[in-house]
């Protein structure tokens, strides 16, 4: 199962923090069986917020998002879901009640009529018929609507919240499908003389793809450049692929190519 990512928010953009959740999530679909099918970045623009996720939404995949669901004039997540999906805004009752009894637990305060309470209270503001996600690190929800995930921008409070929507309503799609590849740094010969065996293997094997990436080398090899070379495939056709990897190492070498297997 493939799932989207959007990373919401002006700091990732114009570098004043670097991104952590694109590398979190890879690695907790990979370690569930999943995938990630694509990763946008969005700024802090109602209206870019807004097409993206209107965008999303008709790939009919469940989508990831963090960041903007604050409650400071910058932050437009809840607002931009809402005007996405064509749903009213409404005060989730639920959502409500956990601001509530933080306020009134941890930060001792009595007063849940004034302006800055009320101001707090725009975090439980959720497009109409939104779903809330627990927050285990401040308890202060986030939501989810029309199969997207909305999350805080901190790391810290987004990732255990990811997790729990993995492994609580995507837990039958874990490890469902097959997903495998076979992959080497290739030494010695050009990615163009790669190109007609990669036309001819999917030719084949229509259920099997070929993916490479040249890079500099940097593993003391005498070539300047490499390529990181392989094959990949899914369900039943992950069963033949190590006998369609092995031959076509062959065909690899007698190019003249050296090649150094890597974990799959």
């Amino acid at each position: 199962m493939k799932f989207g990512l959007i990373v919401i928010g002006d700091e990732i953009l114009n570098g004043r923090r670097t991104d952590a959740h694109f590398p979190f999530v890879k690695q907790a679909l990979l370690e569930r069986g999943l995938q990630l099918a694509w990763v946008e970045y969005v700024a802090d623009v109602r209206a870019d917020i807004v097409q993206r996720l209107a965008r999303s939404a008709l790939t009919g995949l469940p989508v990831l998002v963090t960041g903007g669901i604050g409650a400071t004039p910058d932050d437009h997540t809840r607002q931009s879901a809402a005007q996405a999906f064509e749903l009213p805004l409404f005060l989730h009752p639920q959502a409500a009640h956990l601001i509530n009894t933080v306020v009134a637990e941890r930060l001792n305060e009595t007063n849940l009529d004034g302006d800055v309470h009320r101001q707090r209270l725009q975090m439980a503001v959720f497009p109409q018929g939104a779903q809330l996600i627990p927050n285990p690190y401040n308890q202060v929800a986030g939501f989810s609507v029309n199969q997207h995930y909305f999350f805080p921008g901190f790391p810290v409070m987004a990732h255990p919240m990811m997790e729990w929507v993995l492994d609580t309503l995507y837990a039958d799609a874990q490890f469902k499908d097959r997903f495998e590849v076979r992959s080497a740094m290739v030494y010695g010969i050009q990615e163009s003389q790669l190109a007609p065996l990669m036309l001819a293997l999917e030719a084949k094997y229509t259920d099997v793809q070929t993916f490479s990436l040249p890079k500099l080398s940097d593993d003391q090899a005498p070539e300047r450049y490499v390529i990181e070379y392989g094959i990949k495939a899914a369900g039943a056709a992950c069963d033949g692929l190590d006998a369609i990897w092995a031959a076509h190492c062959q065909q690899l070498i007698a190019l003249g190519a050296r090649l150094k297997h890597l974990e799959c």
